[in-house]
């Protein structure tokens, strides 16, 4: 078996040169693209750009009803927080009004039963 021949940079360089070579004449053995074919591919290329523009509008269109759908969910989500935070407030406020009723008829019914002691 033959070992492995190394070769210099010359025959590297015209071993490019001669696959460059190939590769031109390749592309120049090819028949040319006609009007029709090329105004064909150009419709072709421009409906797909259009739906994917389309499809890129209709996704930013989702987003931005998205974001607003959040914002519209948080808010409700805050005045029903506040609307809570409220309520306990009115409650305990009632609470506290009662309990001061409560306090008041105490003392009174305390001074009732002081003023009937005396006499």
């Amino acid at each position: 078996m033959a070992g492995f021949k190394d070769l210099d940079f010359n025959e590297r360089r015209a071993a490019a040169q001669k696959a460059k070579e190939g590769a031109l004449a390749q592309f120049k053995a090819r028949p040319p693209i006609d009007e029709a074919e090329q105004a064909r591919r150009l419709a072709k290329q421009e409906a797909r750009e259009a739906k994917l523009a389309e499809k890129r509008r209709k996704f930013q269109e989702a987003k931005l009803q998205a974001i607003e759908d959040a914002k519209a969910e948080q808010a409700r989500i805050e005045a029903e927080a506040i609307a809570a935070a409220e309520a306990a407030a009115a409650a305990v406020e009632l609470t506290e009004e009662e309990r001061k009723a409560a306090r008041d008829a105490k003392y009174a019914a305390r001074k009732a039963k002081k003023g009937k002691g005396k006499r």
